[in-house]
């Protein structure tokens, strides 16, 4: 049995966590961390774990928790987990992040982008981008994970397959992507407020969001080439879920069949990553509470450009579900463990 601790347990991302590994049946939750709801039942800050959560929440002190676990999950804002980690903490136990700490691999552009200093830059080189279908044999040997951003994550599955192909020009990518308000966290936000949400659609972080520089370096290594891309993130007014439209142009004349048959060759193999048929267009309600990313292409052969689409949650394959999957990874169990739960609807 894994044992686990989950730093930031009480946010939204952390519940997630909690919930997929309740019912996991090679995995045990032996700590609740939290920063704000210290000595606090752990139900109480979440009722639909009453009867199920018995536990407490506790601090965030990860020297005693390398004693007492297999595996930590840090669920938190950027900087914490570069703070706590240190070659003891690795040395005794495996490291989650679901933060942005290890997951850019230039430190200045970490820096530049997020504004804070990085605790921990020796790491950087040591930690495996932890998006599962392409790094399985790194995860497995990992000790310190970087689990992918939401954004990214269903970027990146939307557009890999033709920016490996080389069939796209990598400085001509738009990628307009909206999400649901839990992506912005739990915390009390005026701009995230109901009355500020509801009825209402906006763009945020209009050429200056933070996963800009993730989805250009995981580009840039699939296709062997630099990219540049406009990224537009929108909030709408509904819980959870990612959609995005991602439009580039094409290097070459290519035909439907080509470009769909390389979809189907690079996910043929991969359970959570479904290939929608020819005119289907991915819906965030199709994936919703699973670990799925729903993904098609189409080409504008009046334009000459390809529009790329995905869908998916961005609490489960956008952040706990894929962690869980790292997880999985990195203790030798079958990847899809504790993560077959089909999509809810309605």
């Amino acid at each position: 049995m894994i044992r686990v601790g989950i730093i930031g347990s009480t946010g939204y991302a952390g519940q997630e966590l909690v919930r997929i590994l309740l019912g996991h049946k090679e995995a045990e939750i032996k700590w609740y961390g939290s920063r704000s709801y210290v000595d606090q039942p752990y139900a109480s800050v979440f009722p639909n774990m009453w009867k199920l959560v018995p536990d407490i929440c506790k601090g965030e002190d990860l020297e005693k928790l390398c004693e007492e676990v297999d595996v930590v999950f840090t669920a938190t804002p950027q900087g914490l987990c570069s703070s706590l980690v240190n070659e003891e903490v690795l040395s005794k136990i495996k490291v989650i992040d679901l933060s942005a700490d290890f997951r850019i691999k230039d430190v200045e552009t970490y820096e530049d982008w997020y504004g804070i200093e990085h605790k921990s830059p020796q790491f950087i080189g040591e930690a495996v981008y932890g998006l599962c279908e392409f790094n399985r044999e790194q995860i497995r040997q990992a000790r310190l994970v970087a689990n992918p951003g939401c954004y990214p994550t269903c970027s990146f599955l939307s557009i890999y397959p033709l920016a490996k192909a080389g069939l796209i020009d990598m400085k001509s990518i738009i990628v307009d992507a909206k999400s649901g308000t839990s992506g912005a966290g739990r915390g009390a936000k005026l701009p995230n407020l109901y009355c500020e949400v509801n009825e209402s659609i906006k763009a945020y972080g209009v050429a200056t969001h933070r996963h800009t520089p993730e989805i250009e370096e995981q580009l840039s290594y699939a296709s062997g080439q630099e990219t540049l891309i406009n990224f537009t993130p929108h909030l709408v007014p509904m819980n959870r879920g990612i959609l995005v439209t991602a439009y580039a142009n094409l290097k070459r004349k290519v035909s439907t069949e080509e470009i769909r048959s390389l979809y189907e060759d690079a996910y043929k193999d991969e359970q959570f990553v479904r290939v929608l048929k020819d005119g289907v267009n991915p819906e965030t309600r199709w994936v919703e509470g699973s670990n799925y990313v729903d993904v098609n292409v189409k080409l504008d052969e009046r334009t000459g450009r390809v529009i790329m689409m995905g869908a998916m949650d961005n609490l489960v394959k956008g952040a706990a579900g894929q962690a869980v999957q790292n997880m999985n990874l990195m203790f030798g169990l079958p990847e899809n463990t504790g993560l077959q739960m089909p999509p809810l609807f309605p």
